[in-house]
């Protein structure tokens, strides 16, 4: 009778810490209306992405990075719808990282996979193309995929080729870096579109499309700057830091204060981020503290552990 008197209220205090870390459970209609948002931003994300290339890549012969890149180059040389060559391009690697990263990322990139290359085939059954200035084309295919990029990346999802080889490449050699994988990569498909179109002005205004295009990605999701510095006025400075550092792998200070109206003693986390993980930190924060007072600046340039090396860069 004691031990099940124990062990309940042991259980209890776990699903209060649980709660607390982690936040309230989602009920079943929240639940639902995530994934109606999501599959909403997956579709019209995809249907920019789709109508940037049908309506301006291809009729203006632009190569393409990435996995559609390569479906561009399978439909020029076998006529196999361009929606089709995109996901027997993607089928091998969403394999490859099913078995080697885990299923559940591949299920959500799977699926947008799909819509991708159906919406593919759909805008380039109706939709008009421009097939006037190739730096207007350029640009304008840049900044509409851009927008298409970032509303997919926004729900957690991305539309697999080169962010998949990336994914792997990381899983097997850790000390690579991920974003030099991806444009090798998309480096490689580009210049392999210029040979196969035999035209090399395709991978020049290519470059002008994945600048606009990163660049649109990088403002719309995370801002500028190569990071950002949070400092987090809170009572529960020791929870908190101890999450940083077990969950994301950074490190922070903490710096005793006071508050000038109220002469309360707190304390001030010091953190700084990758911009990409600004999200997560917060939410992080507000899972454990209910009113921490955060300020979030922007770190032209971050040195050290984890971020940029002096000496070489990196």
């Amino acid at each position: 009778m004691g031990k099940d008197k124990i062990s309940s209220g042991d259980e209890r205090r776990r699903r209060k810490m649980q709660k607390r870390v982690f936040g309230a459970p989602k009920t079943k209609g929240q639940r639902f209306l995530d994934v109606v948002i999501d599959n909403l931003c997956w579709v019209v994300g995809s249907s920019l992405y789709s109508i940037a290339v049908i309506a301006f890549a291809i009729p203006n012969n632009i190569a393409q990075s990435g996995a559609t890149g390569l479906a561009i180059i399978i439909n020029h040389l076998t006529e196999i719808p361009i929606g089709v060559a995109n996901l027997i391009v993607n089928i091998p690697l969403l394999i490859l990282a099913g078995v080697f990263i885990g299923w559940k990322f591949v299920a959500k990139t799977m699926w947008v996979t799909v819509i991708l290359s159906v919406l593919l085939d759909v805008w380039n059954i109706f939709l008009p193309v421009y097939t006037g200035d190739r730096i207007l084309a350029a640009l304008f295919c840049g900044v509409i995929s851009g927008v298409g990029l970032s509303i997919v990346f926004m729900r957690g999802a991305t539309t697999g080729g080169t962010d998949i080889v990336g994914r792997l490449i990381r899983k097997w050699w850790p000390h690579v870096s991920m974003g030099k994988v991806i444009l090798a990569a998309d480096a490689f498909i580009v210049v392999l579109s210029a040979i196969v179109f035999r035209s090399f002005e395709s991978a020049m205004y290519a470059i002008i499309v994945i600048f606009v295009n990163s660049r649109l990605i990088d403002y719309i999701l995370y801002g500028t700057g190569s990071g950002k510095m949070l400092m987090v006025v809170t009572e529960k400075a020791q929870e908190i830091s101890a999450l940083i550092t077990s969950d994301m792998h950074r490190g922070v200070t903490i710096l005793p204060v006071q508050g000038g109206y109220t002469g309360k003693e707190k304390n001030m986390l010091v953190c700084a981020v990758r911009n990409s993980e600004v999200s997560r930190l917060t939410k992080l924060i507000w899972s454990v503290d209910e009113n921490p007072f955060i300020i979030v600046s922007e770190a032209g340039e971050i040195l050290g552990e984890g971020f940029k090396n002096p000496d070489n860069g990196e």
